[in-house]
């Protein structure tokens, strides 16, 4: 199956916050690699405060924190994911699956009407 460029974002929202979505969850990603905030904030491309303002949003809307500060020390400090962080994350990405096959007849229709790139000469 050729993987389609045009897809569904998913959000899950709470009251009025996104408590989660495809940005989001890319963070979460970022800092179980990179192991700190600043380092998530730098692959991609955010600022190290926007990244903390996401961070400390999912962390309020979860029952259990997803991202924990790890103190500085000899190695200095870090941030790691949660086990519920991982959680989250695999079914999260499980939903965004599951949704573009659901739409994939309708994303074809799109596909064929949209121009590449999102703007056409006028």
């Amino acid at each position: 199956m050729v993987k389609s460029k045009t897809k569904p974002r998913l959000r899950v929202l709470i009251g009025s916050a996104t408590a989660l979505g495809p940005g989001k969850v890319d963070l979460l990603e970022a800092v179980g690699r990179s192991g700190s905030i600043s380092g998530a904030a730098r692959d991609l491309n955010m600022s190290y405060r926007r990244a903390w303002l996401l961070i400390d949003t999912m962390n309020r809307c979860f029952k259990e924190d997803l991202v924990v500060t790890v103190t500085g020390g000899k190695g200095g400090g870090g941030a790691e994911i949660t086990p519920m962080a991982c959680e989250i994350i695999s079914r999260y990405r499980e939903m965004e699956e599951k949704a573009a096959e659901s739409v994939r007849q309708e994303l074809t229709f799109f596909e064929d009407l949209l121009v590449e790139g999102g703007k056409r000469d006028l």
